[in-house]
């Protein structure tokens, strides 16, 4: 079944709105990641939506058009000792802050997945599920997806013993027996009870 396109809403046209999305808030390992993204009304783009929903090759192909089309996008991360110091929720503000700073341009206003906002210089609202209504959102979901997992990927050529290719980091049963088996390697998050009890 095609997926239908998310509408853009009228102010994404009129005043440069950006979306923001994070990847990777409840893993064990590795940076939360967060994308910003203002996409262009004149290039519009068929199939956005949660990435969550689409399959990997769909995200990878929609993640190449977002950033051939898009006016602006932008990734960044919190690293894993940032989320260990500041707490994952305020790592994930603070990617999200990163990610909408490398902007160029600027958006007017931000739309943000979930119920929390960065700290922005411009008006800032926090949607519910909002990469499943707003196509910015989902452009950005899709980005800080397929970029975090890439990251992960590479992680696990680092520390294969872990099978960060297969669970990317999350607390599966896999994972928490290679904790138990391998110990606890520099990207896990000490922070995180399943990892702490390693230490």
């Amino acid at each position: 079944m095609k997926t239908s396109p998310l509408p853009f809403f009228t102010d994404d046209i009129d005043d440069d709105i950006c979306g923001v999305d994070e990847a990777g808030r409840g893993p064990l390992a590795g940076s939360v990641v967060a994308a910003a993204v203002i996409l262009n009304p004149e290039r519009p783009i068929d199939g956005l939506n949660d990435s969550k929903k689409l399959s990997k090759l769909r995200r990878e192909t929609l993640a190449e058009l977002i950033k051939e089309r898009a006016l602006a996008w932008h990734v960044a991360c919190a690293s894993v000792q940032e989320i260990d110091r500041l707490n994952i929720l305020q790592a994930t503000l603070l990617a999200m802050s990163r990610a909408v700073a490398g902007l160029n341009p600027q958006p007017g206003k931000v739309l943000v997945d979930g119920t929390h906002c960065p700290p922005l210089s411009m008006p800032t609202e926090a949607i519910v599920k909002g990469d499943g209504k707003i196509a910015a959102i989902a452009a950005a979901s899709i980005l800080a997806k397929t970029a975090r997992d890439a990251m992960m990927l590479d992680l696990h050529l680092r520390y294969p013993e872990y099978g960060f290719d297969r669970h990317m980091g999350y607390p599966t049963p896999a994972h928490l027996l290679a904790l138990r088996r391998h110990g606890v390697c520099p990207e896990h998050r000490k922070s995180f009870a399943p990892v702490a009890q390693y230490l």
